[in-house]
């Protein structure tokens, strides 16, 4: 899913601000600075997307470690390819479209963006990113369905396990 960076505080959380995020659309522009990101580490592990296989992978110096199904951006709307690194962190992100303004106040697993959000490449105010799915979407990732903006959707535990193994500066490589 494609998003916006609006950057609203919310109640205090691990991260010291959990920024506002939108969805495709007219660009929007912050509103008020993220809080500073750790600075990233050096990190053995990685995340390997493939797009074909639509599966989302961590390894440790090559190793696996786990794999996971993926929901992927659409053919209008494609994950982008490349090499990126997790830009930030974020427990329970905030949704606003950038088409309405409307702002979703769902937060948490029930949320557009789930309970958690790992952000790996900015496009002006907009930023692709792994993040949670609703249960009423959860078949989005379970058929591996190629359907979103342009984030990669996984399943609630999956998405959580993976935020806790990684850091921000973790490599992020998307391949065909």
């Amino acid at each position: 899913m494609l998003i916006s960076l609006v950057a609203l505080p919310l109640a205090p959380l691990p991260l010291a601000t959990a920024p506002l995020w939108a969805a495709p659309g007219p660009a929007s522009q912050p509103t008020s600075q993220p809080a500073p990101q750790p600075a990233p580490q050096p990190s053995s592990r990685e995340i390997v997307l493939q797009l074909g296989r639509r599966t989302i992978s961590l390894r440790d110096n090559g190793k696996l470690i786990s794999s996971w199904p993926v929901a992927i951006g659409s053919p209008g709307t494609p994950t982008p390819l490349g090499r990126f690194v997790v830009q930030n962190k974020v427990i329970n992100p905030k949704y606003q479209s950038t088409k309405s303004g409307k702002i979703n106040s769902t937060v948490g697993p029930n949320s557009p963006l789930g309970d958690r959000w790992l952000g790996f490449q900015q496009s002006g105010p907009n930023q692709y990113g792994i993040h949670g799915t609703p249960a009423a979407w959860s078949w989005t990732v379970s058929s591996r369905s190629p359907v979103t903006n342009g984030c990669v959707r996984m399943l609630h535990e999956h998405v959580r396990k993976l935020f806790d193994l990684v850091e921000v500066g973790t490599p992020v490589i998307v391949q065909r």
